[in-house]
């Protein structure tokens, strides 16, 4: 029976570079996923882009370029990324440098974009396109419209596997969904079709594959309930996926590692990010991942089986992100005795300049980390002082301006650390920073129109 064995080299922006690293040295694979980013970060990177337009992919992605590709070259694995971001043809550029600085021979590049949407905003509201925010259901985004930094669609794996089919050694897109990384060559290598009823259970269970595998070790015992069981989290392996063309699949990790790859780790997993598991709603299709089996068949080997999907939807999701204010903050910490006491007397001090420079903040925190950050309200409060020898105090302020923000930082916060307790330690107060907020919507597919570019470097 014909397999595909996937692995993810990466689950975020800032991933260790041994990671990958180890996994493409040790495991024979047909592809690796770099998989680089989050909800915020298109947002972040759009800013980058702006500064400079030669910019707005993730850095990492080239120092993961030049440890993984040789090892890749060799073994025949071919690279999947989204870690083009805002910019996948400038990062494809960056890429081509690094396979001829370093002697590869001829490769070929799948560039995918068109999940950009900022310049097509506009026209969508003319024609009176719902864009409410999925996530408090304000239905009038022209109260951010002048405020808009970015705006890009969830896209799927169709034109991964073209790429694929195309030649492709590496593909590079912007915001591909996370489990396209591996979606798309489940599609290609095993011929599916979004279109054929007897291919959607497959598409299904590669969503689920995927979205087992996405965010790397977080499967293989990283952020985990069972964190006293993980075997040497200082060498944890990475997850690969074995795919067989019956729709089944056994998940293991890089081979010689550390962590912990059982039933118990995937569960956790599937339920990770997941809003209903009965529909697990991806640009590819939608998985229902209440009726997979687990079963170990081996040490750190898992079955997958079972597993069920939905066409595709005729919505794709579209992340916005927009200019909201800007942050004041400052972290001092406060030692023994009376540490609580004192924490709440700079609330006071914080509070009274407050009203002493007519400055209204559109929020403000004080957080007590060891006591109430996590938690918040519903943490009690220690009556015994006594036994505490010193908190975190956090004190952050939501401005609308930066010039209020930077008088916040300025003779708000800074004035209070030389007027409260004695004792405190701090650092100078960090420089205000802009704040960029989410406003999730959907878009109908059609008004998302993606390109592939095949980019032959000799």
């Amino acid at each position: 029976m014909k397999k595909i064995t996937l692995g993810a080299g990466t689950g975020y922006w800032g991933t260790p570079i041994d990671f990958p690293t180890e996994l493409v040295q040790r495991a024979d694979l047909d592809y690796l996923g770099i998989e680089l980013l989050a909800e915020l970060t298109m947002s972040i990177l759009q800013r980058m882009k702006m500064r400079n337009p030669k910019m707005g992919y993730i850095p990492d992605l080239l120092e993961f370029m030049k440890i993984v590709l040789p090892f890749c070259v060799k073994k025949g694995t071919k690279i999947i990324t989204n870690g083009g971001g805002t910019n996948p043809m400038q990062a494809a550029k960056e890429v081509s440098k690094i396979i001829k600085a370093l002697g590869l021979p001829p490769m070929k590049i799948g560039v995918i974009e068109g999940d950009d949407m900022m310049d097509k905003i506009d026209d969508v509201l003319r024609r009176d396109i719902n864009l409410a925010n999925m996530d408090t259901g304000e239905t009038d985004i022209q109260v951010i419209r002048d405020r808009l930094v970015s705006a890009h669609a969830y896209i799927g794996a169709d034109l991964v596997a073209k790429a694929l089919k195309e030649g492709a050694d590496i593909v590079i897109g912007g915001r591909l969904s996370d489990n396209a990384l591996y979606v798309g060559p489940i599609m290609y290598e095993f011929g599916l079709n979004y279109d054929k009823p007897e291919d959607i259970d497959k598409i299904g269970a590669a969503i689920t594959i995927g979205h087992i595998i996405e965010c790397g070790e977080w499967v293989t015992g990283g952020s985990s309930n069972f964190w006293e069981n993980v075997k040497e989290p200082w060498n944890i392996g990475m997850p690969i996926a074995e795919f067989y063309e019956n729709g089944e699949a056994i998940i293991t990790k890089t081979p010689e590692s550390g962590g912990l790859l059982t039933v118990e780790t995937i569960k956790e997993h599937l339920v990770y990010e997941t809003h209903d598991p009965r529909n697990y709603i991806m640009p590819d299709g939608i998985a229902d991942l209440t009726t997979l089996k687990l079963e170990e068949v081996g040490k750190n080997r898992i079955k997958v089986s079972n597993m069920t999907g939905k066409k595709r939807p005729e919505k794709l999701k579209m992340q916005i992100g927009y200019h909201d204010g800007y942050i004041a903050e400052l972290m001092m910490l406060i030692p023994w005795p009376k540490a609580i006491s004192k924490a709440k007397r700079y609330e006071e001090i914080v509070r009274e300049r407050f009203k002493k420079f007519n400055i209204e903040p559109k929020e403000l925190r004080f957080d007590m980390i060891g006591v109430n950050a996590l938690h918040g309200e519903v943490s009690p409060i220690p009556v015994d002082e006594s036994t505490i020898n010193e908190i975190g105090f956090r004190v952050t302020a939501k401005l609308s301006s930066k010039k209020e923000a930077y008088l916040v930082r300025r003779f708000v916060i800074g004035g209070a650390l030389c007027t409260g307790p004695v004792g405190t330690a701090f650092n100078a107060p960090n420089k205000e920073r802009e704040i960029i907020a989410l406003w999730p919507a959907l878009i109908p597919r059609e008004e998302v129109k993606t390109t592939l570019t095949i980019m032959e470097v000799k």
